[in-house]
């Protein structure tokens, strides 16, 4: 039985959580790939920046709202009008993604890349991975036992941290050494759309649309330990933390962007946006620019990491009870190690198809989630779009297999056809229309076959 009794949280509690949240938020991706992006957009990083902060900033907030204001506890229940196959299917997908597969791994690679590899020699690196990512993964696994003490060791202690590193480097580039006058003069505005749409992809690197689906119930289980406990006290508290949060995201986010516009006048375009971060810091920091940039890289991925196993062991604890959070958070920090060791590169390749395949059906309900004052959970709705968004999710993920396996004859067979056939195929964008038919027809069908639009959330499960 719900709790009716509130706490109003002060304005020190609002910013406690508004920085855990970011600290949750900002890790390994959301350091390189801003950079990587500046680098690759040059004089028209602005339309660039406008895409990635749609899917990179309002997407995640859209997320962690999704969750509070249809009242679910996990991303099943938000993905469960759908059909309980499906809801499994995109909760132990996603978290497999964000816990298992990618975001975890990469946040440990992305600092040993950055911040040890610089000193040591080639033949050392798979030894001193392993051993950095053991280290790294069992202080995160010590970090993560007590959920309720994450807002203490992320909002509190790590994330400030965080802040100040970051603050030095963009005061040192933008008020010391004044390159804000180099950013105005290489703007220009060419090819917006095509710049807008790129952006908006690269967002989906930092995979903080998905982890905004799993940091909502981490979000919302704070709230909790602070007194919220009413469905309507949560919902504005959670609008007000993630605005917060995310708002001062969009601003570092901006900045990073820009630098990596800069950094063009001293060092080439990088793979990822790690090597080029690093030219960075050196360029404005000399020899102190290194450790600076490993302690930032540091705190930005732990923060991030401890967050992602936290949230992932309490869904699945969840779902799975008998198992529990517990044994849930050993198995993802060492399969996490364990696929680490594979490296970054390798872990980015295979990133793609996962992402292209996911981020359409999370749009999807993040946005059937946004409607629910006025769909509800209604199970022909939620089919009908999510089911359509499905098919241009497949055909994009199969557009961004690696070369070994998109040149099969039958990968490339189904790419062809799509890009001839598919409206904004080209762009990756050609779930949009997809995902608007389906909303609007499963609308309608709705009304039509008398289907109430307000289906109470108690009769699905």
């Amino acid at each position: 039985m719900e709790i009716k009794s509130d706490h109003r949280l002060t304005k020190k509690e609002y910013i406690i959580l508004g920085s855990m949240l970011f600290g949750l938020f900002f890790g390994a991706g959301n350091l390189i790939f801003p950079i990587h992006l500046g680098q690759i957009s040059g004089g028209n990083w602005i339309p660039a920046t406008i895409g990635f902060l749609l899917s990179a900033v309002v997407l995640p907030l859209c997320a962690i709202l999704a969750i509070a204001m249809t009242e679910s506890d996990s991303m099943y229940h938000l993905a469960r009008p759908v059909g309980h196959y499906f809801a499994l299917f995109f909760l132990i997908f996603t978290h497999a993604s964000l816990g298992l597969l990618i975001a975890t791994p990469r946040t440990a690679t992305v600092t040993f890349e950055v911040a040890i590899q610089p000193f040591l020699q080639k033949g050392q690196m798979q030894m001193g991975l392993l051993i950095f990512s053991a280290i790294y993964f069992l202080i995160t696994y010590l970090l993560s036992r007590r959920p309720q003490k994450i807002t203490d060791y992320v909002g509190k202690l790590l994330n400030p941290a965080l802040l100040l590193l970051l603050a030095t480097a963009f005061i040192t580039a933008f008020l010391i050494k004044g390159d804000g006058s180099i950013l105005a003069a290489s703007t220009h505005a060419t090819a917006a759309t095509a710049n807008l749409s790129n952006g908006f992809l690269q967002g989906y690197n930092t995979m903080d649309a998905l982890a905004g689906l799993g940091f909502g119930v981490t979000i919302v289980a704070a709230l909790g330990f602070f007194g919220v406990n009413t469905a309507k006290r949560r919902s504005q508290d959670v609008a007000k933390v993630g605005a917060l949060s995310m708002g001062l995201e969009a601003i570092v986010y901006i900045f990073l962007i820009a630098l990596g516009v800069i950094s063009l006048q001293f060092t080439k375009t990088t793979a990822n946006g790690g090597p080029a971060f690093n030219a960075i810091m050196t360029h404005y920091t000399g020899l102190i620019g290194t450790g600076l940039l490993g302690a930032m890289t540091l705190l930005a991925c732990l923060t991030s990491c401890i967050g992602l196993v936290s949230s992932l062991s309490q869904d699945l604890g969840k779902r799975f009870p008998r198992i529990g959070f517990g044994k849930f958070l050993i198995a993802t920090c060492f399969g996490s190690f364990l696929i680490s060791n594979f490296g970054l590169n390798q872990i980015i390749a295979l990133s793609s198809p996962i992402l292209m395949l996911l981020y359409p059906l999370a749009i999807a309900l993040i946005i059937l989630g946004m409607l629910h004052p006025f769909i509800g959970k209604q199970p022909a709705i939620y089919k009908a779009t999510i089911g359509l968004t499905l098919i241009p999710a497949i055909l994009d993920a199969i557009h961004a297999l690696p070369p070994f396996l998109g040149n099969l004859g039958f990968f490339k067979a189904i790419d062809t056809f799509a890009l001839h056939y598919i409206p904004l195929f080209s762009i990756s964008m050609d779930f949009v229309p997809f995902m608007l038919i389906g909303l609007i027809g499963g609308t309608i069908y709705a009304k039509l076959a008398g289907k109430p639009l307000r289906t109470p959330a108690g009769e699905i499960d």
